[in-house]
């Protein structure tokens, strides 16, 4: 069965459009509680990032489990991937992330973790988007839910993050600059940091409710390498409004993305013999990035857009580490779901175990020049069907050979056809691409 309302991680939008109303996420959050947690009642957490919005929907969704019965213990602002640790530590029925993530403020969701602090799986959202479909009952006031603040979540989530590196590991001396992004993490990832030895250089970290990722955080890492620069850092870390999300900066300045954290990380856990299997990636993920962990004896395989695909693929082969280009990584043997803090904290124990920079570290590959354009489209297209634009691509793979390699996909969030290509050369990679759209977009306009 077709979704409805779940996209590739939870239900996003505009605050006020579509399903992201207050009286549809009142109707979600009691339909979350029955599924989730069944007629006999639960708890089930709930936390945000710093939007405006925030506020109503948090309300809306305690007013929902409430009716279905279900308790709500609330965590205030937190990151994405606390909320998942913390629905395992509290042994909650599962938790629930009110954010639109990267998103600018006026856009917000509604994400889910299970019990186990992973991902739902299709067949659970699912059967929430048919319980949306029934009407809604308060059950009798004798088994309604309750509400209750946690208050020392954010110092819990501390804890964890600075177990997931050996404790001998000390970041004194190191000064690093890490930007918060105005979002959930403002007030959780200076404090790790900060408690492992590192002079802090906080950015990014005085929400309104209305700066979040504005020119700031893991999309906007010209403010992180500005700072890093100004004040001589070692290093700059860049979170997402959420925190699921990290990009660094090198203390020349220069931008490591989530591919290059890859495979920093992939390579201290195969020097210590840690690495399970090998690396999973997207059909996004830099072609330099295979080729690297080629070179140093590691599997890679790449999956679909969005980490819930990067998971499976994990879960598949029985790996333990993942992620995209975007900075979205998940380290399994250390977190059930992507974590900034938790990855840039692996890449910082690299540094120290082996006495090199993060400049050093991420010399050992070296990025395909990459180029994408976008075809705006009327509807859903089937490219596969389309044979100019198949032969076109056929042509380019052959002149590219093992040196590059083609993509074509639509977007799962917007009209559009990508069209990207990869190569050793960046003129030809920006010709061929140049090409390829022309192609693409006189094919679909003569349907």
């Amino acid at each position: 069965m077709e979704k409805r309302y779940f996209g590739t991680d939870g239900i996003r939008g505009r605050v006020g459009e579509g399903v992201i109303t207050p009286e549809f996420v009142l109707k979600l959050g009691w339909a979350v509680g029955r599924v989730l947690a069944g007629e006999q009642g639960g708890k089930i957490l709930i936390g945000k990032d710093t939007r405006i919005s925030g506020y109503m929907f948090e309300s809306a969704l305690e007013a929902g489990l409430t009716a279905a019965g279900v308790d709500s213990l609330l965590l205030g602002p937190m990151p994405t991937p606390a909320i998942a640790y913390l629905t395992r530590t509290l042994h909650a029925d599962a938790g629930i992330v009110i954010s639109a993530s990267h998103n600018p403020y006026h856009d917000n969701g509604i994400k889910f973790f299970s019990a186990e602090g992973s991902k739902l799986s299709d067949d659970l959202e699912l059967a929430i988007e048919a319980a949306i479909d029934e009407p809604m009952a308060c059950v009798d006031s004798a088994h309604l839910g309750k509400a209750e603040r946690i208050g020392d979540a954010a110092g819990r989530y501390i804890e964890f993050c600075k177990s997931t590196i050996p404790s001998r590991i000390s970041l004194k001396g190191m000064t690093i600059v890490v930007d918060c992004a105005n979002g959930a993490t403002y007030h959780v990832a200076p404090s790790v940091f900060d408690e492992l030895g590192a002079k802090v250089i906080p950015i990014g970290v005085q929400p309104d409710g209305f700066n979040i990722n504005e020119d700031c955080g893991s999309t906007r890492p010209e403010t992180l390498q500005r700072a890093v620069l100004e004040h001589g850092a070692d290093l700059g870390i860049a979170l997402d409004g959420d925190g699921d999300r990290v990009v660094m900066v090198d203390h020349r300045g220069e931008v490591v993305d989530g591919d290059e954290l890859l495979y920093i990380i992939a390579r201290s856990l195969k020097r210590e013999e840690r690495l399970e299997g090998g690396v999973v990636g997207t059909v996004m993920s830099n072609l330099g990035l295979e080729v690297a962990l080629k070179r140093a004896g590691i599997a890679f395989d790449r999956a679909r857009v969005g980490d819930r695909y990067v998971m499976e693929l994990l879960n598949q082969g029985g790996w333990c580490l993942g992620g995209e280009s975007s900075g979205h990584i998940i380290c399994l043997d250390r977190t059930t779901t992507g974590d900034g803090i938790v990855a840039s904290l692996q890449v910082l124990y690299a540094m120290v175990r082996t006495g090199h920079s993060l400049h050093e570290l991420k010399s050992g590959m070296s990025k395909y020049p990459q180029c994408m354009e976008n075809v705006r489209i009327a509807g859903k297209v089937d490219l596969e069907a389309q044979p100019a634009i198949q032969s076109a691509v056929s042509e380019i793979e052959t002149q590219l050979g093992d040196r590059g390699r083609v993509l074509l996909r639509p977007s799962g969030t917007e009209p559009l056809v990508r069209v990207m290509i990869e190569g050793e050369d960046a003129e030809e990679v920006s010709a061929l691409t140049r090409r390829l759209a022309d192609v693409v977009e006189a094919a679909l306009s003569a349907d």
